[in-house]
């Protein structure tokens, strides 16, 4: 209902933007991650323990908006969903992690086992929504959040 829950495409992100601050030009303020307000309402942001997800690693900002640019193409800008086997396509085709043979697929993880940023965008990124690429200690992300639970 009026809880901000859905994914709004036009929003800017701001858990995100606030999670990855330690590097605030890496996303560059792209407002497509698809993320509501970012509280601890009815969509779990926040507050659950386990976060099923996908990403796409590039140690290049170049190749990682090469990637965004594909997504938005495809869906983001037509403010329509990734679905989870096209994302899986251009991770492999872009993502430079191991997983990237898996389709970026990192399965469930608990709170406390990603570093910092990602943590944060993982675990504030709506079921279904796609992040804006975002810097962390190991390079730059695209993430897809594919399910949460406690």
């Amino acid at each position: 209902m009026g809880k901000d829950s859905k994914p709004k495409e036009g929003g800017k992100g701001k858990g995100k933007q606030a999670a990855s601050g330690s590097d605030e030009n890496a996303s560059k303020g792209k407002g497509k991650a698809g993320k509501g307000g970012g509280g601890k309402g009815g969509d779990g942001l926040g507050t659950c323990t386990y976060v099923k997800a996908r990403h796409i690693l590039c140690e290049k900002q170049g190749k990682i908006n090469e990637a965004y640019k594909k997504l938005e193409e495809g869906w983001l800008g037509n403010g329509d969903k990734v679905p989870p086997a096209e994302f899986a396509k251009i991770a492999q085709e872009y993502s430079e992690c191991p997983s990237g043979k898996k389709g970026g697929d990192l399965g469930w993880f608990p709170r406390g086992k990603m570093a910092g940023p990602f943590q944060e965008v993982a675990f504030n990124t709506l079921v279904g929504a796609t992040s804006a690429p975002f810097k962390s200690t190991h390079g730059y992300h695209i993430i897809l959040c594919e399910g949460r639970k406690n």
